[in-house]
């Protein structure tokens, strides 16, 4: 189901009857789907829904078999991973990525750094870029980081990782950011503050993210999408989706 565009306004993401099918089995079905700038849009669904495998066909991971994939109004269902990063495409995983033993800043640093294409000296200290140092300071004052910037990643809570994550995401200045289950093994203090976290973030970034926590998942998105057996079983805002029958059968009192 589609989220109607403002007239003129091109969607942060459009998918247009998208399908993956490996073999025999059919993981996505024609799902069409809309993102607009600054929305905030989740997709639920039990596992094996094909979540994680809808992402893998929006980042590149995973060709399409069918059915289009268009960022910012341009196709590109047959591009590579890293060309759609370069058009504002970001993705987060399930596994964090960060380097224990270095420092909040250093891991925010390097992530800059890796999506530049600019010469690097090996030997020249990553501070000593005041341009990277300064992009780097931005997005932990953006993500209340910036109390913590020295402290070794090692010494950071789950959630706090977590949100780091979420912040080495954004060195590549996405419009477009996808969330692979940023609640995945937080207690549900650590819950809350992701949801305030998710919160804070630039309200001009659009942002799909996969979620299996409902608080999470109703605390932040405006439009959630419900996914099953590889289809858009329902799609609404939050009221809708909580007091559906159909869903809460299917899902939310499924585990």
């Amino acid at each position: 189901m589609d989220h109607q565009a403002p007239s003129g306004v091109e969607p942060a993401l459009e998918l247009r009857g998208l399908s993956k099918r490996f073999g025999g089995l059919r993981a996505v079905h024609d799902v069409t789907l809309r993102v607009m700038p600054g929305d905030r849009q989740a997709v639920i669904g039990p596992n094996g829904a094909g979540k994680t495998t809808l992402f893998n066909v929006i980042t590149g991971i995973f060709p399409a078999t069918s059915g289009q994939v268009l960022l910012f109004g341009r196709d590109i269902t047959n591009w590579p991973s890293h060309r759609r990063t370069a058009l504002g495409m970001a993705r987060t995983f399930q596994v964090t990525h960060l380097f224990p033993r270095l420092t909040v800043l250093d891991n925010v640093l390097l992530a800059i750094q890796g999506v530049r294409t600019s010469k690097f000296v090996m030997w020249r200290f990553l501070s000593g870029y005041s341009d990277i140092h300064e992009k780097a300071q931005g997005l932990l004052e953006q993500a209340a980081f910036l109390d913590r910037q020295h402290t070794e990643v090692r010494f950071l809570s789950h959630g706090e990782q977590r949100q780091l994550e979420i912040v080495l995401g954004l060195a590549s200045e996405p419009k477009l950011l996808l969330l692979d289950e940023p609640a995945a093994g937080l207690s549900s203090g650590e819950s809350a503050e992701m949801s305030k976290f998710l919160r804070r973030l630039d309200p001009h970034l659009a942002i799909l993210l996969i979620e299996h926590d409902m608080d999470v998942v109703f605390d932040v998105a405006s439009q959630i999408s419900v996914l099953h057996f590889g289809e858009v079983l329902e799609s609404g805002p939050p009221e809708q989706i909580h007091a559906s029958k159909v869903v809460q059968q299917i899902y939310l009192g499924a585990e």
